[in-house]
């Protein structure tokens, strides 16, 4: 299967939320305002990576019903 713009958005997508995740696992938030401010990306970027699946997934559906 061929890698997909949707593949790449998600793959790179998934790496920054892992890092975020590492950053609040490892006890590098300085603070309360840090931490929730990390708990924010990672809230956002999940929110991304669903409609990005969302999306994935309506474009290959739409592809299958020319065939």
């Amino acid at each position: 299967m061929a890698i997909t713009v949707f593949d790449v958005l998600k793959k790179n997508i998934e790496a920054e939320r892992a890092s975020a995740v590492d950053f609040l696992v490892g006890g590098s938030a300085s603070d309360f305002a840090a931490y929730r401010e990390v708990v924010g990306l990672i809230r956002g970027l999940e929110s991304g990576l669903r409609t990005i699946e969302d999306l994935s997934r309506r474009y290959t559906e739409h592809d299958h019903e020319d065939d």
